[in-house]
């Protein structure tokens, strides 16, 4: 696909409005993407602060995952290095104990026709059991824990990981092996990629 096609794809997803009926606000997509993109973040859903400012992660999980990554925030907001596609690309709502899953229509509807646009992804990190259940194809383990615990497993193209929100806190303490041995192992990937 041309980068012209690819910037009128862009250009159909701003636009999209095929949940606004199950979504508690108007939709409005937030994704970041270009053909030259090294890195492919897959998050679930924006929050409510990323739909407020339409800026993928510009909110204490992106904090973290920035900090996870070993890079400040040129980097990570340079499409032409590092592209985000959320298994769904507008904010669900909030539901008791965070937000509401992705909306399942979003994955169909775009998924397919825009990682087709990214030719030289070298790496994809999949953040959640809605990333790691599609991007995975059935090579998850049984739970979220188990899946990142075995993160070797995956090669060097695929790291799965918990969600950086600080609803997270909880699960980073109990699981320390996690800070001590896949962050260093996911910096290490992305300054291979991005700083050679």
């Amino acid at each position: 696909m041309t980068d012209t096609k690819l910037e009128n794809l862009i250009k159909q997803v701003a636009a999209c409005q095929h949940c606004e009926n199950m979504l508690p606000h108007a939709p409005r997509p937030v994704i970041q993407i270009s053909s030259a993109a090294r890195i492919l973040i897959v998050g679930q859903a924006p929050g409510r602060k990323v739909h407020e400012t339409g800026i993928p992660f510009n909110d204490p999980s992106g904090d973290r995952l920035r900090d996870w990554m070993g890079i400040d925030r040129d980097i990570f907001y340079d499409a032409s290095k590092i592209a985000i596609l959320p298994m769904g690309f507008c904010f669900p709502g909030s539901a008791k104990s965070g937000d509401l899953p992705p909306r399942p229509e979003c994955a169909p509807k775009w998924r397919t026709q825009l990682l087709d646009n990214l030719p030289d992804l070298t790496l994809t990190l999949v953040i959640g059991r809605y990333a790691q259940a599609w991007h995975m194809k059935g090579q998850a383990r049984k739970n979220l824990t188990e899946t990142v615990k075995s993160w070797r497993d995956y090669g060097d193209h695929i790291l799965p990981l918990p969600h950086p929100s600080p609803r997270n806190f909880g699960w980073l303490k109990k699981n320390s092996w996690f800070e001590r041995e896949v962050i260093p192992g996911l910096r290490t990937r992305v300054q291979r990629i991005l700083l050679p």
